[in-house]
């Protein structure tokens, strides 16, 4: 070896690949304003269309009288239910089994349901339409309180449904009842609870929030009537199962449908379902023969489309004296306002929420959950969550610190006392999840010395004392979490959407000169999976990272996935993408072999090509590979090198983490500062580290945002009191506090690569640790459970309620 040969370390830095901070690629266009958005396509004729929308939250619609708005100049069209019953499209499924109202038929059920839709040659002439459609309403009693929603005397809210005793999931024990849903085994639970010495029971609300993306719900459509094709541009997290979905509503074969998903401004699975606009947009291309856009406003996105959470949980813990638990049981109420609407895999009606036992070895636990509607929007989404996960660690989180309290105990020594342990991996929960692998006792020992955690703890009983003797009015709280997250759906066995497998999918094509484009079934909205699904195949076939262009987002040419969300990407579509590379890489050493005139198995894998063992000076590089694939392939060998993957994953991954939160509270005004805040996280296999640390900033801003304030709140008369940016809490860099990140390596076992997932986890992880922090803060007052937002007003309200005042 000469000085100017590469080292290996040289050799491996110049790849990218998994490990390395490699700078997002997409964002040379971002920062350059070159992103290309839904709402910057812009077609010859393009028309548009608006909503008017109910300002009631439950009415009957006498009358909708269009006469006005048709006079307004530039107005072609006033859609309405009786419109769309003419082609059967005035109800759509849900992805949860249910139906769901386009447009308004016969009765609106939450404010701001979409009642008409006026086509217009552009958005202000829309706008002046909607103002003069006049419809005539007879208002309804309403149901907002979901503890009232299956009383003997409720209002009946799904009229369509009278007389159905079962839905999608089973029975319904009521005419506002959806489902009831249960696992785990209720005699043993109960019996532990008989026996248990300590018992803990809570009710824990995860209250309404929304996702609220940068970029609104929006799309194009465009209808071809010589051909009979529709193509669709929108703002989809998952482009193939929108082309399902209306395939199955229009009656239009799959074939004939376009679906594409250009760049989108956020997710956050509120952008998985299908929406009233994106019928509306369609129906009224078809019938115009002319391009027809839709885009919400920020208003129509809060108050309309899918919301998040709305969780409340009766939570009971059994255990013994010492703190050893021996039994959890759990009832929830979940609120699924006007439709069952949930964008939840078909088999879970509650999502994932079987997780609540987290990481405890729980010998026995019982869990149901009723569904039930109410006069609210619908939706149930999986908000920076896998499905119900982030209410799961809430739930168990906040019931560890509940029987902390009662015991006496500290909160991090209850937890470490009744972690699984790392031999106990595989390990089968109580409520039938198999978690791959984990390391619980050595995160959580990390995150304690890290942060001097038996110094804060000497801090704090400091501090209490003072602010007994009258010299402080500030108290301080611990916010300890340590959740475990199920994600990756999903295994086919178990998991599907519209009875489609939960599978993703790679297609990767390397060219002659040694580069490559990949298409895979995903689709960002900010992840960076332009940059990442590079590196992974970078290191596995040993192309340079910058050699590889990666495609998402169009069904004409991507193969068929399930989409992003639930941090399932690098889950499930990263092992499609290894999968595929492994396959190339199989082929290139056949190739390999003949061009060097050795037997395959003579042949070991380096870096970036193929030597012959023993023989280390007698190389082909894997871009030499590629070129011999179009020009000299052994006899009998098709040409070229590519592979396409469809993986169906034997299990979900599970990641972990151990945060912290310090805060201070000041009871006289409720103010609150975020001191410190710590969070290690375990995704497996790191393949960017500079990525995950940006996901894990942006999830626990958004954790902050939900504890500390942020909800979708209602009036009693069902009106939205906090539908805009005004009133609805949307932290930027003046409140976000400081993130402090650190994190341990555990691989999951069955994953190609070993990685596992974490751009939800800081949700997950994150708001625990902030109510956990408001909590501890006021437990030595006497306060066993404050319910979440914690802003200001509540935490003043709090310290009033506990006599702090007097």
């Amino acid at each position: 070896m000469n000085d100017l040969t590469p080292t290996r370390e040289q050799r491996t830095a110049a790849l990218e690949g998994m490990g390395c901070k490699r700078k997002r690629v997409e964002d040379a266009r971002f920062t350059q304003g070159k992103g290309n958005y839904v709402d910057d396509l812009k077609l010859p004729g393009m028309l548009h269309g608006d909503f008017v929308r109910s300002p009631h939250p439950h009415a009957r619609v006498k009358s909708i009288n269009s006469e006005e708005a048709l006079k307004v100049p530039g107005v072609l069209a006033v859609i309405t239910a009786e419109t769309l019953k003419t082609v059967n499209l005035a109800w759509m499924p849900t992805l949860a089994g249910d139906v769901q109202m386009v447009l308004a038929d016969g009765k609106v059920l939450f404010q701001n349901q979409e009642v008409a839709f006026v086509v217009a040659t552009d958005r202000y002439a829309a706008d002046d339409g909607i103002n003069k459609v006049v419809v005539e309403y007879e208002p309804l009693p309403v149901v907002i309180d979901p503890f009232k929603a299956m009383d003997k005397d409720a209002p009946v809210l799904r009229e369509d449904l009278v007389g159905k005793t079962s839905g999608a999931h089973g029975p319904r024990k009521h005419h506002n009842h959806i489902f009831e849903w249960t696992v785990g085994d209720k005699d043993l639970t109960d019996a532990a609870f008989r026996k248990a010495e300590v018992t803990i029971k809570e009710m824990i609300s995860y209250h309404r929030t929304h996702p609220s993306p940068l970029e609104t719900c929006q799309c194009v459509c465009s209808f071809d009537k010589i051909g009979g094709e529709l193509t669709i541009w929108g703002t989809f997290q998952a482009p193939h199962v929108i082309r399902t979905v209306v395939a199955l509503i229009a009656k239009l074969p799959e074939q004939k449908i376009h679906v594409i998903s250009p760049d989108v401004g956020g997710g956050f699975g509120n952008k998985v379902g299908a929406y009233p606009g994106y019928i509306c947009a369609a129906v009224a291309s078809i019938v115009t023969g002319k391009p027809v856009k839709w885009v919400e406003d920020r208003i129509e996105n809060l108050t309309a489309t899918s919301f998040a959470r709305d969780y409340h949980m009766t939570t009971e813990i059994a255990a013994t004296k010492e703190g050893k638990v021996t039994g959890l049981r759990v009832h929830v109420l979940a609120d699924h306002g006007a439709f069952d609407a949930c964008a939840d895999p078909s088999k879970w009606p509650a999502g994932f929420f079987n997780i609540v036992t987290g990481s405890y070895d729980f010998p026995t636990a019982h869990l149901s959950v009723d569904g039930i509607y109410t006069n609210k929007a619908p939706g149930g989404v999986a908000y920076r969550c896998s499905f119900r996960v982030t209410e799961a660690a809430y739930c168990i989180e906040r019931g560890m610190d509940i029987l902390a309290q009662k015991l006496g105990m500290d909160p991090a020594e209850l937890r470490l006392k009744n972690f699984i342990r790392k031999e106990q991996f595989p390990y089968h929960s109580a409520l039938g999840w198999e978690y791959d692998s984990g390391d619980y006792h050595t995160a959580m020992k990390k995150m304690m010395e890290t942060v001097n955690y038996a110094g804060l703890r000497s801090e704090q009983a400091t501090l209490r004392e003072a602010f007994r003797r009258g010299e402080t009015r500030e108290i301080m709280g611990l916010g300890v979490s340590f959740f475990t997250e199920i994600v990756g759906a999903g295994p086919s066995k178990n998991c599907d959407i519209l009875g489609i497998a939960m599978f993703d999918s790679c297609e990767i094509r390397l060219h002659p000169t040694g580069a490559g484009t990949a298409r895979v079934g995903t689709k960002s909205t900010g992840q960076g999976h332009e940059t990442t699904w590079a590196q992974i195949i970078a290191t596995e076939i040993g192309l340079p990272a910058d050699n590889i262009m990666v495609e998402e987002g169009n069904t004409d040419t991507a193969p068929y996935g399930l989409g992003t969300y639930g941090s399932r990407s690098t889950p499930v579509a990263g092992a499609a993408i290894a999968m595929a590379a492994r396959k190339i890489k199989a082929k290139a050493q056949m190739i390999a072999a003949y061009k060097l005139e050795v037997h395959e198995g003579d042949l070991e894998w380096d870096i970036d090509g193929f030597r012959v063992k023993g023989l280390p000076e007698k190389t082909m590089s894997m871009k030499d590979i590629c070129w011999a694939a179009y020009n000299s392939v052994p006899p009998g060998m098709e040409p070229g090198l590519e592979a396409v993957s469809y993986y169906d994953p034997p299990n979900m991954t599970y990641p972990f983490g151990a945060y912290i939160c310090v805060m201070n509270i000041d009871v006289d005004t409720g103010v609150y500062k975020i001191r410190r805040f710590y969070a290690l996280d375990d995704c497996g296999t790191r393949i960017n580290p500079m990525i995950i640390e940006g996901q894990v900033h942006g999830g626990l801003t958004e954790a902050f945002a939900i504890a500390m304030g942020q909800e979708i709140r209602y009036d009693p008369e069902g009106n939205v009191v906090t539908g805009s940016f005004m009133d609805f809490f949307m932290p930027t860099a003046v409140e976000t506090p400081h993130w402090e990140t650190d994190f341990t390596v555990t691989p999951s076992p069955h994953h190609p690569i070993g990685a596992k997932g974490v751009g939800e986890s800081p949700n997950v992880g994150g708001v625990p640790a902030f109510s956990n922090a408001v909590n501890d803060a006021f437990s030595f007052l006497g306060s066993t459970h404050i319910q979440m937002p914690h802003d200001y007003w509540r935490n003043w309200k709090a310290a009033k309620s506990l006599g702090v005042f007097a």
